[in-house]
This record gives C-alpha cells, sequence and structure tokens, in this order.
C-alpha cells in the first residue's frame, strides 16, 4: 500500500505508544524509521518496528527513558540514553551540541548505553544543515570476526560523515565496516531470498547465501583487513571512550532476548568557519568537478532524492510489513 510520510509517522508512533514507549520518543524512533524507509534503507526502517516493539515489551528497551545530557568538560556532550531508544538521545545532541561546537570550534556527543543508531546519514545530515561539519561513529552488537578469524567480534560498526555545500544538499557519507549493513541480510531473511556470496560467512567461516546462516556466522568485513581494522577503531571511539558495551558484551538487536544491548555512539563537530572559513563554497568547487565526468554521482545523493519523491508521493510499503506492523496495534 501507499501512504503518506506524515500518516506512516502517526501510524508508527500509535503502535510504539500502544505498546508503552512514551509519545516523545515514540515519535521520535517513528520519525527515524519512517525518513530510513523513504530514503531506501529498508533494512533501517519499518521492517525493525515488530524487533522493536518485543524489546520494549521484554524490557530489554525501556519505553519509557529520557536521555540524561552533562557537560563534563567545555567540548564533550554526555548523554546517557538510559537503555532507551537512541533516536532521542541523537535528537538531543542534534540540539545541544552546535552550539557547543560555536564556541569551541570542535566539540562531541559520546553516548551510552543506547540502542540501534539507525541510519546515521541522518543524523550527521542533521549537523551540516546548520553550516557544521560532522562525523559519527557507533557500535553494534558483534557480527564481524577479526581479519583471520572466525568468531564475532566487533560489530559492522558504521561511520557517517557530513559538510555542507553551498547552494545544494550536504555531502553525507554514511557506510557499514562490513561489506553491507546487516539489515539487508535481516531484509533478505524476512523476505526468505538468497544474498550474494560475498557478504557473509557461516558459523563454519564459508561464504554463504543463506540469510539464516550469515546471521548465525559473521558478516564480511568492507575491504578485507583494512575493514577489520576500521572496525577496531570505531570499537575504541563509540564504545570504549563512551563507556559502552563493548559489540561482543552486547546482545541482539533483532530479538527480545537478553539485556539492554547498551550501547555506544559519537558525534564529533566542527565548525569550518574556525579554521580557514568558505568551506562551502570550496565544497560547492569541489562537488562540481566530481560530477563533471558523466555517471559519477555524489555520495548521499540517491538516498535525498528518494525521500523527497517519498515527500511527494508517499511511501509503497510491502504487505507483509504493513501486516506486522497492524498486528502490534
Amino acid at each position: 500500500m501507499t501512504i503518506s510520510l506524515a500518516e506512516a509517522e502517526l501510524l508508527i508512533s500509535s503502535v510504539f505508544e500502544h505498546n508503552g514507549v512514551d509519545a516523545p520518543a515514540a515519535a521520535s524512533v517513528a520519525r527515524a524509521l519512517v525518513q530510513a524507509e523513504a530514503a531506501g534503507q529498508s533494512g533501517h526502517g519499518l521492517r525493525r518496528v515488530p524487533a522493536y516493539v518485543k524489546q520494549v515489551l521484554t524490557g530489554k528497551v525501556d519505553g519509557r527513558a529520557q536521555p540524561v545530557p552533562s557537560q563534563p568538560k567545555p567540548g564533550i556532550l554526555a548523554i546517557n540514553a538510559n537503555h532507551g531508544f537512541a533516536y532521542p538521545a541523537l535528537d538531543l545532541a542534534a540540539e545541544m551540541l552546535p552550539s557547543i561546537v560555536r564556541k569551541q570550534g570542535i566539540a562531541l556527543a559520546a553516548i551510552n548505553r543506547s540502542h540501534h543508531a539507525g541510519v546515521m546519514a541522518l543524523t550527521v545530515e542533521r549537523f551540516a544543515e546548520q553550516g557544521l561539519v560532522a562525523m559519527m561513529f557507533a557500535n553494534a552488537p558483534a557480527a564481524m570476526a577479526p581479519w583471520g578469524g572466525k568468531t564475532p567480534l566487533y560489530g559492522t560498526n558504521p561511520i557517517a560523515f557530513a559538510v555542507p555545500v553551498a547552494g545544494a544538499d550536504p555531502l553525507v557519507i554514511d557506510l557499514a565496516l562490513s561489506k553491507v549493513a546487516r539489515g539487508k541480510v535481516m531484509a533478505a531473511h524476512q523476505k526468505h531470498a538468497s544474498i550474494p556470496d560475498d557478504w557473509a560467512f557461516d558459523a563454519d567461516g564459508n561464504p554463504t547465501t543463506d540469510p539464516a546462516a550469515a546471521l548465525n556466522g559473521t558478516m564480511a568485513p568492507a575491504g578485507g583487513a583494512k575493514g577489520a581494522a576500521l572496525a577496531l577503531m570505531v570499537e575504541v571511539l563509540a564504545a570504549g571512550l563512551t563507556g559502552a558495551n563493548f559489540s561482543y558484551q552486547a546482545s541482539s538487536l533483532f530479538d527480545e532476548h537478553g539485556p539492554a544491548p547498551s550501547l555506544g555512539h559519537m558525534i564529533i563537530a566542527i565548525d569550518p568557519e574556525a579554521a580557514a572559513g568558505g568551506t562551502a563554497e570550496r565544497m560547492a568547487a569541489l562537488a562540481t568537478e566530481i560530477t563533471r565526468e558523466e555517471g559519477v554521482r555524489l555520495p548521499g545523493r540517491r538516498g535525498g532524492d528518494l525521500r523527497r519523491t517519498a515527500l511527494e508521493t508517499g511511501l509503497v510499503i510491502e504487505d507483509d510489513v504493513m501486516a506486522a506492523i497492524a498486528a502490534l496495534r
């Protein structure tokens, strides 16, 4: 069926409220999931609703938690997500961090006791729209082995980056350090579809096209040993420096079993005018050079185009997804 973004947000928000999530948190989660769906990231979109709700009902996620900020140092905003959803904590960072950055030139938000960070492009983009450069790092439950190993130790540990571009949408980069995001494997599993044989390994370390075997095995790192090393870097930034669980300590985001995942996120934001200045204009010149050759597209543009189309024409939601959501009301 086709539904407008506003209708989708109201629907998803009402589902979460019906299942014990406070209204502000429900609205935050609904907005993030709907925007992810609109951007073509269905693995981080509405297919997450049933698992999220089950986690609220079992107490794995506290639907009534409120993120609590503190500022232990002038350039550091610490946010305790209190085992609630990540999105209210990310909203708080987007609200509070920019003013600190404009005073300091650079600042970071360290978020702990959190949950699924979702499509991080949507978070860093909010900073770029305010004229700031932003980088974000997040860890996730263990799904990727150190290079040469078979035992999951790191998460897919995504990184995201955004910078303003004069007269255009921000340049946004968002990527998991596995070859593909684990949400894509989950989506294939729900659709009973196979996956390419270079996405993941089974529990014995063999390439697999079976998403169920992949979910019980390990994800292939992007770039081989280099991707695994970057995943370790993110583990340090997102968990080691924030006090969150390391990936191997975190429970799954896909089911309701176990304790709260207690994951971590770090956002580093920079005022580009504090250094050389004129960054947005220089980025516009760089973007022109990048796209001068036919067939070259700037990172993040596809997702932005899809969101604009969805705003005009609505979201097309698959029947099985809508049925699973309707069953939760």
